[in-house]
């Protein structure tokens, strides 16, 4: 239900940038670093959102990757555990054989 209400919302703020860079065909002069261009409005303002839209995807990528390197190495930390754990519960085991031999043997 959470997904769905994200493309819903996702679909509204597209249709909004749209209709906003519609509106906006006038052409504006854009000023650079090297030089000014006039570039139409609708352009500049579906560039910016292609850019910021571009720079969000970029860090959600970037999270994902970590949180995938972070989830392997606890899986194997987990692993590790478990391996641990059965090699003390048979240590464990082997004691308590032991110590019910000796108290048999008394």
């Amino acid at each position: 239900m959470k997904r769905q209400w994200s493309i819903i919302l996702a679909i509204i703020f597209a249709l909004i940038i749209a209709i906003f860079a519609v509106i906006n065909v006038e052409a504006v002069e854009v000023d650079y670093l090297f030089g000014k261009a006039e570039w139409p409005l609708i352009l500049i303002i579906l560039g910016s959102v292609f850019m910021g839209g571009f720079m969000i995807a970029s860090t959600g990528v970037v999270r994902i990757i970590s949180l995938n390197r972070k989830l392997k190495a606890l899986e194997k930390e987990n692993i590790r555990l478990k391996e641990e754990m059965k090699t003390l519960t048979e240590k464990d085991q082997a004691v308590q054989n032991d110590h019910r031999l000796q108290t048999d043997q008394s």
